[in-house]
């Protein structure tokens, strides 16, 4: 279907601007509405609104003449717990009941796999049981009982929870790898790299948010898993991204309990560049079934992990000289290395 009005929030982000590109392309007119700036060529093509999702006085603007909301807006795990909980708990219901109120056809909520916690069985189903680790987690958890309570309130709203994504615009913890490659090194992981874990494209993602959009009612009113279908071990994929970078050089395995403890250590200095739920579930398997997107919404994803990885590291490579100064907590920007800047002077 094309010829939608569609509102993405947090539009200005890595899912954002992939989406609005995206939608862009299959001929739907688009708003994105962030808190950030909309610093790219598509602010031409598109309605551009700057505000937080949490500031009632602008949904007036945001939802006027929109069919559709994709809800991509979060505040990620590196920001304040009190932040990311008012953001992504409280800013999803206040959006909610705007499109409520305004008869909005369709919701589509961005959750994360973030809600399964530490899982102890492999693959995750969507009835598995909630239990998110730290304060994203736990926010993510309770937008998701939020969506649900308006489900029973007669709205569409479709829950997508994505594996880790990647693509172009995509840095966050995942810089950490391109820089380690594009520099030369050899790349740490947690325990062997032996564990299977499943990553994402975000244009595999983006088919998913447009199936939901535009599906069938009663077959894409409900949560789905979305990851890609061809993955391997942690050690394989990022193997694929040192391969690229031509050096030669290797996936090197630390041992995982040390380095968990020590990891818990500098975050509690502040002095990690990764929180818990990433080096917490880094050395075990990590993969979700995605049998029920794939049979109720037609979900076929195209990427594996090593292509979304090498497409992604592409895109850095091409972009490196621009980002390197830049850091922050979200997933366009590198986070900061913190003690890491050590191990990489090592390996």
């Amino acid at each position: 279907m094309t010829g939608q009005r569609i509102l993405v929030t947090g539009g200005a982000g890595f899912m954002g601007i992939n989406l609005v590109r995206y939608l862009l392309a299959r001929g739907h007119e688009v708003r994105s509405m962030d808190i950030a700036p909309f610093a790219y060529p598509e602010a031409e093509r598109i309605s551009v609104l700057q505000a937080d999702i949490r500031d009632r006085a602008a949904h007036d603007a945001a939802f006027a003449g929109v069919d559709i909301v994709v809800h991509c807006a979060a505040a990620l795990p590196l920001a304040d717990p009190a932040e990311i909980r008012s953001t992504n708990a409280e800013g999803t219901r206040m959006l909610l009941d705007t499109a409520l109120e305004r008869g909005v056809e369709r919701f589509v909520h961005i959750s994360s796999t973030a809600v399964y916690g530490i899982p102890d069985h492999h693959p995750l189903i969507e009835t598995d049981p909630l239990q998110g680790v730290g304060a994203y987690g736990q926010s993510k958890v309770e937008a998701e009982a939020v969506c649900e309570s308006f489900r029973g309130k007669g709205m569409l709203v479709p829950v997508l929870r994505p594996k880790s994504f990647v693509g172009p615009e995509r840095l966050g913890a995942f810089e950490l790898l391109y820089d380690f490659a594009a520099g030369g090194h050899h790349f740490p992981v947690l325990g062997p790299g032996d564990n299977l874990y499943q990553l994402l494209d975000v244009d595999d993602l983006n088919q998913a948010v447009t199936l939901c959009a535009f599906g069938d009612a009663a077959r894409v009113d409900d949560t789905f898993n979305i990851g890609a279908e061809e993955f391997g071990s942690l050690r394989d994929s990022f193997q694929a991204v040192l391969d690229r970078a031509g050096f030669g050089k290797r996936v090197i395995g630390l041992p995982a309990a040390p380095a968990i403890w020590l990891l818990r250590a500098l975050e509690a200095l502040n002095l990690s560049p990764l929180y818990k739920w990433i080096y917490e579930t880094a050395a075990k398997d990590s993969f979700v079934s995605i049998e029920r997107a794939k049979t109720r919404l037609g979900f076929q994803p195209v990427h594996s992990n090593r292509d979304a990885l090498i497409r992604n590291f592409e895109w850095y490579l091409a972009n490196r000289d621009r980002i390197a100064a830049q850091t922050g907590v979200t997933h366009r920007v590198p986070w900061k290395r913190g003690a890491l800047r050590l191990l990489k002077m090592v390996i």
